[in-house]
């Protein structure tokens, strides 16, 4: 089983390590590719770009050649996972569509978070085609202040601030909390009120699963 991972932060390096430790796969399953680069790209272009999608449709497909499935983790790149799986030998996906999915399979009402503006349009739209429950809702929640603090390097602030986001939710009354950006997932075990969805967990868990799948099938 090798899961290839492309990263636009170096800090989702270790974030994955730990998910796929907890999930019980071992860290040299997975292999890890950072383009920050990317990410940048979008920021300044103020998203995704089509030019930006190409470059990333190429790194993944390159993945693809030595993997048995590409995980795509940065969610402002998102829609480019769609357009490299349809061209991939093997899986090539978003690792925010399982998050999706799980946040709105069930009734109530979603609050996402996230921390960059690149990240909602992409996120918005895949929370509104995955399928959902008749009863479930959703929001969003632009974290303010947190990208500078992750920016400036200071990753605890920048995950106390997501904590502090998620925990007004809950008690707010919002049923789920989703996470939107990968960067953000350490802030679930800062959380005083709820425990919120993140996408390293729900898109490892789902690759795992399949992969898992597939070999007891081919024997």
């Amino acid at each position: 089983m090798r899961i290839a991972c492309l990263h636009t932060a170096d800090s989702n390096i270790a974030v994955f390590n730990a998910t796929a430790d907890q999930l019980g796969l071992t860290p040299d399953r997975l292999s890890h590719h950072l383009r920050p680069d990317l990410l940048l790209a979008a920021a300044n272009a103020g998203g995704l770009t089509a030019d930006i999608q190409q470059q990333t449709v190429d790194v993944l497909l390159e993945l693809a050649q030595t993997a048995d499935l590409v995980l795509l983790t940065c969610s402002t790149l998102g829609p480019a996972a769609a357009v490299a799986s349809d061209l991939a030998l093997v899986p090539v996906w978003r690792v925010d569509q399982a998050l999706a999915i799980q946040a709105m399979s069930r009734a109530g009402k979603t609050q996402v978070l996230y921390a960059v503006q690149t990240t909602l349009e992409p996120t918005k739209k895949l929370f509104e085609q995955v399928n959902h429950h008749p009863q479930a809702e959703m929001e969003f929640k632009w974290v303010e202040g947190a990208w500078e603090k992750f920016m400036a390097g200071d990753i605890a602030g920048y995950l106390q601030n997501v904590a502090a986001a998620a925990d007004r939710a809950f008690q707010q009354g919002v049923d789920r909390v989703a996470l939107a950006q990968a960067s953000m997932s350490g802030a679930a075990e800062l959380t005083q009120f709820g425990v919120p969805l993140t996408s390293p967990r729900c898109g490892l868990r789902v690759a795992i699963e399949h992969l898992r799948k597939r070999q007891f099938e081919e024997g």
